[in-house]
């Protein structure tokens, strides 16, 4: 894709990462609109009220910018949340509120979108998943899963969509310094054996997040992702990150699962 003025949507666009794809997609020529429960898209962006996880809200929403635009070119699953405990001290509703959001507030809208992008034999999709999809973090037991399944999801989407020319990419990134920290649903699990553990874990989480990537440099690499016509299925966001996921591949399970758990279970 490497004309611009193509038609692009963006879960989650209202702040951080999703934000400034948003913008970096209107800087290469794109028509962008994003998708959110808050009307504050950044300059040159359209704003479509709703709620991934209402299915009639999305689906209103895509038929919209249809009949606005005629097609979609680019669709950018961004929108997500975290949580954070050990899963034994979770509430059901907290991790069933974790993959309505991420996971499958993200196939309502690949599913609202895909029809067109048939029709019109060509489409991209990304969607966004986490180095924490390929090595799962403890204490971030839920948030984990979501971004695994979405890779998986990512996977089997290409070979299906394959021949009406549609392509797709899970985008894993790692630290982001964004609002999604402060966002983050805590259990501290007071008064339990995990409790000293789980505090440590998310500490060191969170510290981290706070002096990663900022959210333009992540957003501009997610736009240039998503202008290509083709790429690897699953692409890691900065040249750490990118080495963490081949190591995730080359190292035994056991092993990396070990050094996981040395940095965040102890």
């Amino acid at each position: 894709m490497s004309n611009p003025d193509k038609v692009a949507v963006v879960t989650g666009g209202s702040s951080g990462i999703g934000r400034a794809t948003a913008l970096s997609l209107v800087k290469k020529g794109c028509r962008v609109y994003e998708l959110s429960r808050r009307d504050n898209p950044p300059y040159g962006v359209s704003h479509l009220t709703a709620d991934v996880t209402d299915e009639e809200q999305v689906k209103a929403a895509i038929a919209e910018i249809i009949e606005r635009e005629g097609r979609i070119d680019i669709l950018v699953n961004n929108a997500g949340f975290g949580i954070s405990g050990a899963a034994e001290m979770t509430d059901s509703k907290d991790a069933h509120a974790q993959l309505e959001i991420n996971l499958f507030g993200m196939d309502n809208v690949t599913r609202a979108v895909l029809p067109h992008m048939r029709r019109q034999k060509s489409g991209r999709i990304l969607c966004v998943s986490s180095i924490a999809g390929v090595l799962p973090i403890p204490f971030q037991l839920w948030y984990s899963v979501s971004k695994s399944a979405i890779a998986s999801y990512v996977l089997a989407l290409q070979n299906e969509v394959r021949p009406y020319g549609i392509t797709t990419c899970a985008i894993l990134p790692g630290d982001i310094a964004t609002g999604f920290t402060d966002a983050r649903k805590k259990n501290d699990c007071t008064g339990s054996d995990y409790s000293g553990r789980v505090e440590r874990s998310v500490a060191t989480m969170e510290k981290d997040e706070r002096g990663g990537m900022t959210p333009d440099k992540a957003g501009a690499y997610i736009a240039k992702t998503a202008m290509k016509r083709h790429t690897g299925p699953l692409k890691a966001i900065g040249f750490s990150y990118k080495a963490v996921a081949v190591l995730a591949k080359l190292l035994p399970r056991s092993l990396s699962n070990y050094i996981v758990g040395m940095i965040y279970a102890k």
